[in-house]
């Protein structure tokens, strides 16, 4: 019987702290005589000790390109530029899928070497619910920034933090204020939204929570009407704007911070096109102007990687459990073959 091998790839951007299998993880992993092979990083907030200490093979940072074709090469965002053609299977979330800017390009290197995009967003269950995903985490500190951006408190500069650090701000932001401030979350049933929900009661606020229904029937000057709106919508297709143009020019907007926890910039689902850039960590705030007060947009599309600690281990815990049926394989995976193999056999058709 052929031994499952996985490597553990360095993410290629500065401010990805997170790993998608933690220590303690890759210890079980290869205790069930899995193989592990972790690159090095320098970003990673879990240090590399402590994966040698699992029994884990230490390699160079971007070496996964000299892995045997049967390694399962497993990250986070995206996929490196080198080399073009992809024999391996990789196991990330590649954001390929739903017509985002190189999608196209990436399918067709996978169709060149031979391997395949295992998306992280695939990996559903029989109901079709993901079993690994950040939504929580990624809701939480959406939300959490935008509270603390509208009470004038969030640093110019965005760093990694600890729950109990980010929960301590919530709640020291709370103090002295005069007036209550309003919040919708949009997408407020799923992991996202309650993530955000949570972060806003934790600072004293207690929002409208809209779902499907809402969103149809979009009651846009209620929206308006609240000081914060997080989107935490996750559309698989096309929606109508939240917000447009027009509406930063609305004579009763209230509306003075966006938390945009989806960040679908760039796709047919973002909906909020009134930006079109993703935030950074040093500019974490982008302002609009209509007549009137500004708009405030958050948008990082990392936004897990500022508590890392958390987010990776609630995600390696859920994705571990699956890992080792990689080997013989189980329904999770053929299905998300057979999403790969549908989308890069449609010429580009991407949705």
């Amino acid at each position: 019987m052929m031994t499952l091998k996985l490597w553990l790839r360095s993410e290629e951007r500065p401010t990805e702290r997170r790993a998608a299998i933690v220590p303690d993880d890759a210890r079980s992993l290869v205790a069930r005589g899995i193989g592990m092979t972790v690159e090095r990083s320098p970003h990673r907030v879990f240090p590399l000790a402590e994966y040698e200490a699992a029994g884990c093979r230490i390699v160079p940072q971007g070496s996964w390109s000299r892995a045997r074709p049967e390694d399962v090469i497993v990250g986070l965002k995206g996929v490196p530029s080198q080399p073009w053609a992809l024999r391996n299977r990789h196991v990330v979330f590649a954001h390929a899928y739903k017509g985002q800017p190189g999608g196209r390009e990436l399918l067709s290197r996978f169709t060149a070497g031979g391997g395949a995009l295992l998306d992280m967003e695939c990996l559903v269950d029989d109901d079709g619910r993901r079993v690994a995903a950040f939504g929580y985490w990624a809701g939480y500190v959406g939300a959490a920034l935008a509270v603390l951006h509208a009470r004038r408190v969030l640093p110019a500069l965005v760093e990694p933090l600890s729950h109990g650090e980010l929960q301590a701000r919530l709640r020291s932001s709370r103090r002295g204020r005069d007036r209550r401030e309003t919040a919708v979350v949009v997408g407020a049933r799923g992991r996202c939204g309650r993530g955000a929900c949570e972060a806003l009661e934790t600072a004293g606020i207690v929002p409208a929570r809209w779902g499907r229904p809402e969103t149809a029937r979009l009651d846009r000057e209620a929206l308006l009407g609240h000081d914060i709106l997080i989107n935490a919508i996750g559309a698989q297709h096309a929606v109508p704007a939240l917000l447009t143009e027009q509406d930063l020019d609305h004579p009763a907007r209230r509306l003075s911070v966006v938390g945009d926890v989806t960040c679908d910039v760039g796709a047919p689902t973002h909906a909020l096109p009134v930006y079109t850039e993703p935030s950074t960590w040093d500019r974490p705030v982008q302002r609009l102007y209509g007549r009137g007060r500004p708009l405030d947009v958050i948008g990082l599309d990392n936004l897990c990687s500022l508590i890392p600690v958390e987010a990776s281990r609630d995600f390696s815990r859920a994705l571990c459990a699956h890992l080792p049926a990689l080997r013989d394989g189980s329904p999770l995976w053929q299905r998300a073959q057979e999403h790969f193999l549908r989308l890069s056999a449609t010429s580009g058709r991407l949705h």
